[in-house]
């Protein structure tokens, strides 16, 4: 059966004429001519991968194959040659593997090459699209053409009857939340001074120390040191909140001298900026803004290893008797992969509200290119931003709509793009899409599925008998980043995280411990027009641009990963799916491996095609680099991304046990206990930023 997919790669990537073409050349043409630069190599090798992949159906194949087989060997070119040429075994045996075990497949595989093998089918692109669907991406089919009743069928699907709502619901959201952020820190530009930068001796001379360390972690548009403060995200962010916090004090929300607590985690891409980081926020925000209803903590590895040196790990050994409580409390840090910061950025709620503030209940995050939109918020919806929290469907109880028992610990916003909210609030973020395919489209269209969840999911309004908000509501699969929540006795009943190891998509991740429990489930309840306005592209829109391919690269790993962590999750991966399709369940393919390599064979051919040929290289170098090196974390049965969640869970076990601990001893006056509180404020009281 694999020589039906092998002649589907194949009329894919042929040189056509008319409509439905793709591409106008014949991409064995690469292999043969001369190579003047570092680009044209690059671009032959992806193209010969393509006609290789194609085996015997391609005429070029072996040549293909060859041609990668010699720039293997090459210093220069190995890692990439040898990254294709692995991809084509990998991509045959995953295929074979899935037409052994699936009938189904096999069928839909058999009947995408039929219809592709005639011409003229090609000039039906909608069909073609969704033929090519049914096999690569099932969850877009049948969406197009049907949106209005694929929108009210996933409502449906999506929607909790309420049994109990929540007796003591948030009264009070400036004194009871615990709003959270993060920021990502590097180093200036190269061409740019330290010594010119408005900062004092002290951060001028380290700046120029860290510029010389190597990078240990790489972020999609990190926030580097001395940008001028109109394109500074954390500078935006704060006094948008700030602004936001003032709003609700004129409608009597804050007392006259009340202020919210804030804590950020902050990520550094080099282990310097840790030490300055603090430092360098006070500095900036001294400057450039005037805060008065935040109080700011940062966080950094250095803050959190030293909570677990001097609170955690001895706690875990004295009350729980844990023999390598620093190892496995680890866990709790914010460098790393996005999936570690976003753990701990939950997980500090409840450490906060046993230590410091017992009238912490809830924790909730932002990011700090969003907005609350009080004018539009209370003139479209009834009530400002901190007046949502209030309601009572976060932390009631229901039955979904498979009679399954929820507990809606958790509460989700919505998004408005900055260009969109002046039609309304409730226009989608993500629309549904009504643009000609790109090739790569037609193995992977997440977009497709993300409007349909964007409406569906974030866009509903409680405005009617079947959707009233006090006797049925909405539950969310699909989050963003920014704009959800938890309550702390629900995080720590059910103490979600997201893996360390998930670097895209963390927050879509965090709800996929939870959901295999067989009694109640942990859920996100949608609180209707609880939108933030998204500003990312009105200051940003450089760090968006140069993030683009490093981006896209961990949009491939994502799928990688999401299917590897739903097989450790579960041997019955389908019903997992079925609970987070269609968006969130889209990146668990059961052939992500063809997929990811598809993608970026077509993408690259696409870029070059375009005349993007430096792009297209460094696509391919940043695409070989990090998905070898996914692939070897998540490959096999028993992988290393399997046991690393397996510890993680053990981890997170063991941080709530020991805050329990902990809380039961400064109950009962024990000193321990009470010594360790003491620490704790002293080292809360050094993350304090001191501005204006």
């Amino acid at each position: 059966m694999n020589e039906h997919f092998k002649s589907i790669i194949c009329k894919l990537i042929q040189p056509q004429k008319g409509k439905g073409s793709f591409f106008a050349f014949d991409l064995s043409e690469h292999l043969d001519r001369e190579h003047t630069d570092n680009t044209d190599v690059g671009q032959a090798l992806n193209s010969a991968f393509l006609v290789a992949l194609a085996g015997s159906m391609h005429p070029a194949s072996e040549r293909a194959k060859r041609f990668l087989a010699l720039f293997s060997e090459t210093p220069e070119w190995t890692e990439v040659a040898s990254f294709y040429l692995k991809g084509i075994d990998l991509v045959h045996q995953e295929i074979e593997s899935m037409c052994t075990h699936d009938p189904g497949f096999t069928k839909r595989l058999d009947t995408l090459s039929q219809w592709l093998a005639h011409n003229e089918n090609w000039f039906e692109t909608e069909e073609t699209a969704e033929r090519m669907w049914s096999v690569f991406f099932p969850e877009a089919t049948g969406i197009r053409a049907h949106e209005k009743e694929r929108v009210q069928a996933f409502r449906a699907k999506r929607t909790v009857t309420i049994t109990k709502l929540n007796t003591t619901p948030i009264t009070d959201p400036a004194r009871q939340i615990l709003f959270t952020s993060n920021v990502l820190l590097t180093t200036p530009t190269a061409s740019t001074s330290p010594d010119g930068l408005p900062f004092s001796h002290y951060i001028r001379k380290r700046l120029g120390e860290i510029s010389r360390e190597p990078q240990f972690h790489w972020y999609d548009h990190p926030i580097q040191v001395g940008v001028v403060p109109e394109k500074n995200e954390v500078l935006y962010g704060l006094r948008a909140l700030d602004v936001a916090l003032e709003f609700e004090r004129t409608r009597g929300n804050i007392p006259p001298q009340g202020k919210t607590v804030c804590v950020l985690s902050v990520s550094v891409t080099h282990q310097g900026l840790q030490e300055i980081a603090k430092k360098y926020l006070e500095e900036e925000l001294a400057r450039s803004a005037s805060l008065k209803n935040i109080d700011i903590y940062v966080f950094t590895e250095a803050d959190t290893q030293r909570m677990i040196d001097e609170i955690l790990a001895p706690a875990a050994a004295y009350y729980l008797h844990c023999d390598n409580p620093k190892e496995l409390l680890s866990v709790f840090g914010v460098d790393g992969e996005y999936g570690r910061h976003y753990s701990f950025l939950k997980a500090i709620a409840p450490f906060w509200s046993i230590f410091l503030q017992p009238e912490i209940r809830a924790t909730f995050k932002i990011d700090l290119d969003q907005v609350f939109p009080q004018r539009e918020l209370v003139e479209q919806t009834g009530a400002s931003a901190l007046e949502h929290f209030k309601t009572p469907l976060w932390g009631a109880q229901g039955l979904d709509s498979n009679e399954q028992s929820v507990e809606l610990g958790m509460i989700a916003g919505a998004l408005v793009n900055e260009a969109d909210i002046g039609k309304s609030l409730f226009t989608p973020d993500v629309p549904f899409p009504n643009r000609a395919l790109s090739p790569d489209e037609l193995i992977f269209y997440s977009a497709l599925p993300q409007a349909l969840s964007t409406e569906a999911e974030m866009l509903t309004r409680y405005v009617g008998d079947n959707l009233d908000g006090q006797r049925s509501c909405i539950q969310r699969i699909h989050v963003t980043g920014g704009t959800n929540g938890i309550l702390v006795d629900s995080l720590r009943r059910y103490r979600p995280f997201t893996p360390s190891f998930i670097g895209r998509a963390e927050d879509q991740a965090y709800i996929l411990s939870t959901l295999l429990r067989q009694d109640t489930q942990l859920a996100y309840v949608h609180e209707a027009g609880l939108i933030m306005r998204h500003d990312k592209k009105a200051f940003a829109q450089e760090a968006i641009e140069s993030a683009y391919l490093g981006k896209l690269v961990g949009d491939y790993i994502r799928i990688l990963y999401f299917s590897a962590y739903a097989r450790a999750l579960t041997n019955d991966v389908a019903k997992l799916k079925d609970v987070l399709d269609p968006f969130t369940g889209c990146f668990i393919s059961r052939i992500p491996i063809t997929i990811v390599y598809l993608r970026l064979g077509l993408k690259t051919a696409s870029l070059f095609a375009e005349g993007k040929k430096e792009q297209g290289l460094a696509f391919i170098r940043i695409g070989a680099q990090r998905i070898i090196t996914a692939l070897d974390f998540m490959g096999g049965e028993n992988s290393k991304l399997k046991d690393q969640y397996e510890k993680e869970r053990l981890s997170w076990n063991l941080y709530y046990d020991t805050l329990s601990a902990i809380e039961n001893g400064i109950a009962d006056g024990h000193q321990f206990a009470l010594d360790l509180r003491k620490k704790v404020q002293s080292i809360i009281k050094a993350c304090a930023i001191g501005f204006g």
